[in-house]
């Protein structure tokens, strides 16, 4: 898996990375309680910003930023995959957050 010597177990980062998740939690929740953009542009940052949490979450607290290259380029290609998948059958339906030509009743 992956060699005990190059592994860091320095506490602070781990507390720089829980802070850097506690600070884009908030900003999460700040933009869902203000509704700072509009719905599809909200939807996509809060996205955004889910990835990079758990970018940062699977990098450290599951220490596959240790791992070696192929087995953190598995993983790469599994989500990314997944993504394909999801996307191929829920992109019929995206227009539905969308409201309608008139701005009256639902699509």
């Amino acid at each position: 898996m992956h060699d005990a010597a190059t592994h860091d177990d320095s506490k602070g980062q781990y507390f720089w990375v829980w802070g850097a998740l506690l600070v884009l939690t908030a900003i999460e929740v700040v933009l869902g309680y203000k509704q700072v953009f509009e719905p599809v542009r909200m939807l996509e940052v809060l996205l955004i910003l889910s990835i990079i949490k758990s970018a940062l979450i699977i990098a450290y607290f599951m220490h596959l930023k240790f791992e070696r290259a192929m087995m953190r380029w598995m993983l790469v290609i599994s989500v990314t995959a997944c993504f394909i998948i999801m996307y191929s059958f829920f992109f019929r339906d995206a227009a539905r957050i969308l409201p309608p030509p008139n701005g009256l009743g639902v699509q």
